[in-house]
């Protein structure tokens, strides 16, 4: 007897658009592609970059009074620890911290301060380190999980990815060992922005739905970058008459290492256990004889029956916001302007990209030495490449570094932290080792496309 066959009698007609109204609503704000002041965004991206564009100015004010609000907040629960914070799940995981977490959040204020005042040593509160997370990054961050934290229960809790991964099952599991309902997060990686994909795939892998092999390969091979961060990436390093080739020979690339990377460690050595909390909650496996489509919708209808109430699903957005902004931001104020500080004032990067010189020179790319770091700075942030890769004189070397930049993923900045910090089992040394990894794997084919086109 099939899941579906045993729950067929809690089907209604009314499921139907449970399933239909919500889905369309939500595929149209996460997953189709809208031209908006020139760039390709999708309906949540339009959202943000209004509330963006109306609040611009007062934006970094107000990350600095988060800041401030979360590090005093969690020392006051953490030391008093009252009872209504105790008895609440969502302020207890939010507020009451160990010594490392409160010494973030601290430090996060602390950066946030001197880098809107611009006051205190320049490593910290410079345009290029602090000055980058707390204008650039953090508003982004804000902006967009605002909208994608409260809208996305329309994409997973309705039933589209069910539908979705029906069709696409066969398709996914053998060319990239993932379920067909993975396409999702890929595509509100491309068509909106990465954290929002990995932001799907951490509550579709609290809630059961993938293992822990799977949550960590969409994380880290599907969180690829958006058409517009990518459009804006070849600008900034001067090809952007080569968009078309260039956003073509990125794809390829990322497609390529979307297929060898789940196959080998650290990746194909994950587990393939789904959340211990919640256990499995899905079945993907479809009977002999029904139709994909036939198959799809009864699971998509099933999934519907079963969603919570708008007034569950609304505080349950809200919270996913509020976690955002009062654990996440920190994170990504403190660290990311750490890595930018390693980045920016060490010779770490250049230290150790000492052998890329000759695999460069190799391929035929014109200023190798000055390359190489650019090459390895991207695993602090993906924008450092193209930031310090500009000055590079050869078109041809441009090429390859904005599109390696594109291809590797992890930057610990955004991405990187908002994995680390989630529930999927990834450590910090095998993020560095993906990161490499990608970099090995997706360069030549960039190198390749760099030759045929510029």
């Amino acid at each position: 007897m099939t899941l579906i066959q045993n729950n067929k009698k809690t089907i209604s007609p009314i499921d139907t658009w449970k399933f239909l109204i919500p889905s369309i609503i939500g595929a149209l704000l996460f997953l189709c592609p809208i031209s908006y002041n020139g760039e390709v965004t999708i309906g949540v991206g339009i959202l943000a970059s209004f509330l963006q564009s109306t609040f611009g100015e007062a934006i970094p004010a107000f990350i600095v009074f988060l800041l401030g609000f979360s590090a005093l907040a969690s020392l006051a629960a953490t030391a008093i620890k009252p009872a209504f914070v105790q008895n609440s799940p969502f302020l207890r995981t939010t507020f009451i911290n160990g010594p490392f977490g409160l010494v973030v959040r601290v430090l996060a204020f602390v950066f946030g301060l001197m880098a809107f005042y611009e006051v205190g040593p320049e490593v910290i509160s410079s345009r290029a380190t602090g000055g980058v997370v707390l204008y650039d990054l953090a508003p982004v961050l804000l902006t967009w999980f605002l909208f994608a934290g409260i809208l996305l229960p329309l994409l997973v809790e309705f039933g589209l990815m069910e539908f979705v991964g029906a069709l696409l099952n066969k398709f996914m599991r053998p060319v990239f060992t993932l379920p067909g309902r993975s396409s999702i997060d890929a595509m509100a990686s491309w068509m909106g922005a990465a954290p929002v994909g990995v932001l799907v795939t951490m509550k579709q892998y609290d809630e059961g739905n993938y293992t822990q092999r799977e949550a960590a390969v969409i994380a880290t091979t599907f969180s690829i970058a958006s058409v517009a961060f990518s459009f804006v990436v070849a600008n900034v390093v001067g090809i952007g008459h080569l968009f078309l080739p260039f956003y073509l020979a990125v794809s390829v690339a990322c497609i390529v290492a979307a297929v060898i990377m789940p196959r080998i460690p650290p990746l194909s050595r994950k587990k393939d256990t789904y959340y211990e909390p919640v256990g499995k909650q899905v079945d993907d496996t479809i009977p002999e004889g029904v139709s994909l489509v036939k198959w799809g919708f009864d699971e998509a209808r099933l999934k519907a029956s079963k969603a919570a109430s708008p007034k569950k699903l609304v505080q349950t957005g809200v919270e996913t916001v509020l976690d955002i902004w009062l654990a996440l931001i920190p994170l990504v104020m403190a660290l990311g302007t750490a890595a930018l500080i390693v980045a920016e004032y060490t010779p770490l990067f250049k230290i150790i990209s000492y052998p890329l010189i000759p695999v460069l020179t190799l391929f035929g790319l014109p200023e190798a030495a000055e390359t190489a770091p650019t090459l390895l700075v991207g695993f602090a942030d993906m924008f450092l490449p193209a930031v310090l890769g500009s000055g590079i004189e050869s078109e041809l070397t441009r090429f390859v570094l904005a599109g390696v930049s594109l291809t590797q993923i992890i930057y610990m900045s955004e991405i990187g932290i908002l994995i680390l910090r989630s529930n999927i089992p990834i450590k910090f040394w095998e993020l560095a080792v993906i990161f490499v990894l990608r970099t090995i794997i997706t360069l030549p084919i960039l190198v390749l496309f760099a030759h045929l086109f510029v």
